[in-house]
């Protein structure tokens, strides 16, 4: 299924959508602020796969974060502050989602770390709502190595 436009604010207020990223694979990460460790082990592997590895380019393939803050009882600074610790240890950008936009409107998970993997016609090649297990981290990381091709 195609993924639904957004238009979010990072931490210094400048709007992105998914057309800042055409033509790339995406991997969103729309996490609960007071659950950013659950899949964390996957960004890590993520990482891993592009800076060590060389299986995934950042030509081809960009990670984002969207932060749910809607689902947490964190203030707006905290969460701010977590997010920029993440875009600097995952070289990337942080989004802010106050409004639970993007899970309404996706039907994602509230208290969660969802996984959203879009190939590059923004079509929903992966979907995983919840902790994800060994499995599913090795198959979402296969799935975005094989959209490059």
């Amino acid at each position: 299924m195609p993924a639904p436009e957004w238009k979010f604010p990072d931490a210094d207020g400048i709007l992105f959508t998914m057309d800042d990223w055409a033509g790339k694979i995406m991997g969103v990460s729309y996490v609960d602020p007071d659950e950013s460790e659950m899949n964390e082990e996957f960004s890590d592997r993520v990482k891993k796969a592009i800076d060590v590895d060389s299986l995934i380019s950042r030509d081809s393939f960009k990670g984002i974060g969207i932060a749910d803050c809607a689902s947490s009882w964190k203030p707006d600074f905290l969460i701010k502050a977590i997010g920029g610790r993440k875009a600097k240890k995952y070289e990337t950008t942080v989004l802010f989602d106050s409004d639970a936009i993007l899970r309404n409107s996706w039907n994602l998970y509230e208290d969660s770390y969802n996984i959203i993997i879009l190939d590059k016609d923004r079509i929903v090649r992966g979907l995983y709502k919840e902790k994800m297990t060994e499995l599913e981290m090795d198959e979402a990381l296969q799935l975005i190595i094989n959209l490059q091709k």
